[in-house]
């Protein structure tokens, strides 16, 4: 594969990655401490990062090297083919407010993630426990 061809596949999965995230190229450079005139050229296929961007880029998307760097046939990333995936993603889509829960759960302590769950079962008038 040609570095004109690599770097065309990897714009095209780094711009789906900016859409699953609604991130803006300029958000992915102050991320990356990089300038945004870099993430441009990466997003129009005129150059590609280094593999310690990727790998941090990788950490801000949660997806894995392949995800960014080879051809994604499905035209999504491979963990969204799960259906229960799929579903709390629309779930989200239509409920933003519920993007806003998950992304301040994901800071708490696994302490903190328990009361918050059973606090949710409570709410629902079912018993986490069984």
């Amino acid at each position: 594969m040609s570095e004109r061809e690599y770097n065309e596949i990897f714009a095209e999965n780094l711009k789906r990655y900016l859409d699953l995230n609604d991130m803006s190229q300029t958000d992915l450079a102050r991320r990356l401490g990089v300038s945004a005139q870099s993430v441009t050229n990466w997003c129009a296929g005129k150059k590609s990062p280094r593999m310690d961007k990727v790998d941090a880029m990788c950490k801000i998307f949660g997806c894995n090297r392949s995800d960014l760097m080879e051809v994604q046939t499905s035209g999504h990333p491979e963990w969204y083919d799960y259906p229960k995936t799929t579903k709390y993603m629309e779930a989200i889509l239509d409920k933003p407010g519920l993007g806003v829960l998950l992304e301040g759960a994901m800071e708490l302590s696994d302490e903190n993630v328990d009361l918050l769950l059973n606090m949710i079962e409570a709410m629902k008038g079912t018993n986490p426990d069984g």
